[in-house]
């Protein structure tokens, strides 16, 4: 059984979702751009990870398995995860608009980032209890803003780099994303 210790060691560095498990790509090369958008994104994804986390674990052990229907967790769970992806859209919309402006088509895509739906599958598979599903859905999104905040500061020193006209634009970014995703693989030894 995994500590609390190591469970947020792993969410936040060693088993990273878009550096180690390269999910949630979509929105880490799509809104990381500026600070605020990638603090907002951050943010929205990790509250949607917590939700899905806290209600998928119940509805999968007093509902899915005892039925029998354990099969159908995947499109369960998107359903699940639409419902709190839409809480946040309408949320957004109404107290903070700039904010639902600036993330635009990646905010209803969280419902479709694979990271969250990985994230209640993987928390089923590796046999969480409840207080370790939500432990680890708090510190996966925090993770993921993490590197959303990171690679935002990447990409504005990028952007005012002397860089050679075949790599600027999209070459550039994903040669940065590589760099920033190979650097995490020195946390790969820490927690054992």
């Amino acid at each position: 059984m995994k500590t609390f210790f190591a469970i947020m060691l792993a969410a936040l560095l060693t088993d990273n979702f878009v550096l180690t498990k390269f999910m949630g790509i979509c929105p880490f090369l799509g809104v990381s751009k500026k600070a605020s958008s990638s603090l907002g994104m951050g943010a929205a994804v990790t509250f949607v990870m917590v939700c899905a986390a806290a209600v998928t674990y119940p509805f999968y052990h007093f509902v899915l398995e005892p039925l029998g229907i354990t099969y159908l967790k995947t499109i369960a769970f998107i359903l699940i995860i639409a419902l709190f992806v839409q809480l946040v859209e309408t949320a957004l919309k109404k107290l903070i608009p700039p904010l639902y402006k600036a993330l635009g088509v990646y905010l209803p895509l969280i419902t479709t980032n694979c990271a969250v739906l990985g994230l209640t599958i993987l928390n089923i598979d590796n046999e969480y209890t409840f207080l370790q599903s939500v432990e680890n859905a708090f510190f996966s999104g925090a993770g993921f803003l993490m590197v959303l905040l990171l690679f935002s500061g990447v990409r504005s020193r990028v952007e005012e780099a002397d860089v050679p006209e075949t790599f600027k634009g999209v070459p550039a970014t994903l040669i940065a994303a590589a760099i920033l995703s190979l650097s995490f693989l020195g946390f790969s030894g820490i927690g054992g």
